[in-house]
């Protein structure tokens, strides 16, 4: 009897070792059995300057396999908008990744004044570093000002530093931050040296083989051999206005901001292979990188979750030259379009259809060429930022009898010199004040704030809200400013971005892939929401200094 329940006790723990053998071996070859509800790959793409109507306004030329997939398959936010001041390309970055703005993460502009340093300062140079791929000093950047963790790091955090997370974009901040802390790699673009794509010693100690062998083809000098034609006939692009108008910037060499642009022949005295970036070919590079970066890096090819950050910025050197109207604008989104098309069937064959989870959005916005608004009689203007300089330094020293009671003068803020006022024995607050006063008297100014108004109070709608989340304690100015709306600092043609105007503000958002449904919402979605949403489809922490929430209707 008792040989015989031996031999059954064999028998079933025989069945339970086929039975789990069974498993292992469908497990190994099953990706989707391993990885549950939670996506081989997560991919974020954020495009630079791209406000939401080119969206619906750019509709009916897409192509179905680009925009218009990710509305016809994913999930539409309408109403998607950055709930803070200043909107620009670093804290844009920044915001979507951590999920909370410049009041927490500490990236308060692309530049600003280090009041400590008593210097400007750009958001991702750090000396500690050097530049891995080239001789020239590019390389020399980390996110170490960046204070808060970000999605990518909590994911590396969760998987016990297993998974890769990879950054690409043109920008370096635009790559360097997305990618967060603890990044395998970040990858920007440098024409000035050969047009290669470039890191920092931060990440590694050499370039890997798939990066060398990519720059050894020189893709950018191909994309530079012909001319910028318009993709379609330039007839049809009734959506923009007449190729030659005022209200658009032009290459030096051109006599006229109108297509054809004769790349090859613009080059050498636009910055060489720097010239790519204010192209729609910048875009295309980046989709060829990003290909090679998949099959380099093996993305989304085992158990452990990959996340990759493109942000595809083109599109913002060409606003910035063209407006928001211009042919070359239209042209460059309808090629973005064809990448992103490209870019998606590339991951259907590569990562699978349904084993990876994408966001698309934006940085920014861009206001409407403020010239262009004033012909049409729109209210619209140019901030005199040097006049401004002087007017105030004048009611200073009109009122305290010093000239150098101010410090610097920068993105909108004012920066006091306290180590001065101290040595006066003078009033900060009483001068402050008189600065609020005063200033609010300046032709295009709309409002003023000082950082004590800012810490006091809370603003809970409108412009005071967004300035107070994106004004910093630790970092940020004495006196801040709001303009008028859609008056700008800047030359008279081109755009430019920066404000908590809706213009700036409201961006498009997609969700798309694995556990992401099919819907849309038309409801406020601030920017902070996309972090919280992501940490909750992958079910691990929020980046740690979170504000936004969870987007519950995109979810299955």
């Amino acid at each position: 009897m008792k040989k015989a329940f031996l031999s059954l006790i064999g028998l079933l723990l025989f069945v339970q070792a086929i039975s789990q053998t069974a498993v292992a071996g469908k497990t190994l070859n099953n990706k989707n059995d391993v990885l549950g509800e939670k996506p081989a790959l997560v991919v974020g793409i954020v495009i630079d300057q791209m406000r939401y109507d080119y969206i619906t306004r750019f509709y009916s030329k897409y192509s179905e396999d680009g925009f218009k997939r990710l509305i016809n398959e994913g999930f539409s936010c309408e109403n998607a908008n950055y709930n803070y001041i200043p909107t620009y390309t670093a804290v844009g970055h920044t915001s979507i990744y951590t999920g909370t703005t410049p009041m927490y993460h500490g990236i308060i502009s692309n530049n600003w004044y280090d009041k400590y340093l008593k210097k400007t300062i750009y958001c991702v140079d750090d000396d500690n570093y050097s530049t891995i791929g080239t001789n020239s000093d590019k390389g020399k950047k980390s996110p170490y000002r960046m204070l808060a963790t970000t999605i990518t790091d909590e994911l590396h955090l969760h998987q016990n530093m297993k998974g890769k997370v990879i950054g690409i974009a043109l920008k370096d901040r635009a790559s360097i931050l997305p990618a967060g802390h603890t990044a395998n790699a970040a990858y920007w673009y440098d024409g000035s040296s050969g047009g290669n794509w470039i890191t920092s010693s931060f990440y590694m100690r050499e370039l890997p083989t798939w990066v060398q062998q990519f720059n050894s083809i020189q893709k950018a000098k191909k994309y530079l051999s012909k001319p910028w034609k318009t993709l379609y006939d330039a007839k049809t692009y009734t959506e923009s206005m007449v190729d030659d108008n005022p209200y658009e910037g032009k290459l030096i060499g051109e006599t006229a901001p109108v297509f054809p642009h004769d790349l090859p022949k613009l080059m050498k005295n636009n910055g060489g292979l720097e010239l790519i970036k204010a192209t729609p070919f910048g875009n295309s590079l980046t989709t060829d990188f990003v290909k090679a970066a998949i099959i380099g890096e093996a993305l989304g090819q085992d158990a452990i979750t990959d996340f990759l950050t493109i942000s595809y910025s083109s599109t913002d050197y060409i606003g910035h030259k063209y407006g928001v109207d211009a042919k070359e604008t239209e042209d460059t989104y309808l090629r973005l379009d064809s990448d992103l098309a490209s870019l998606f069937h590339f991951l259907d064959e590569k990562v699978g259809k349904g084993n990876y989870t994408l966001f698309l959005t934006a940085d920014h916005a861009a206001v409407q060429v403020p010239s262009y608004l004033q012909s049409l009689d729109i209210p619209a203007g140019y901030f005199d930022a040097e006049g401004f300089t002087t007017f105030i330094n004048k009611v200073v020293k009109d009122r305290f009898k010093s000239d150098s009671l101010i410090e610097n003068i920068s993105n909108f803020q004012l920066f006091l010199n306290k180590e001065k006022i101290k040595k006066l024995q003078l009033d900060v607050h009483k001068i402050t004040q008189v600065i609020v006063d005063e200033a609010i008297n300046f032709e295009g100014v709309y409002k003023v704030v000082s950082a004590e108004t800012l810490q006091g109070t809370n603003f809970t709608n409108g412009a005071l809200q967004a300035l107070q989340n994106g004004y910093n304690q630790k970092f940020s100015g004495d006196v801040l400013l709001i303009t008028n709306p859609a008056t700008i600092i800047g030359t008279h043609t081109g755009t430019t971005h920066g404000s908590g105007y809706s213009y700036d503000t409201h961006v498009p958002l997609y969700f798309y892939g694995k556990g992401i449904k099919h819907g849309k919402s038309k409801r406020y979605i601030p920017i902070v929401d996309i972090a919280p949403t992501l940490a909750n489809l992958l079910q691990i922490s929020f980046p740690n200094a979170t504000t936004g929430a969870v987007i519950e209707e995109v979810l299955e």
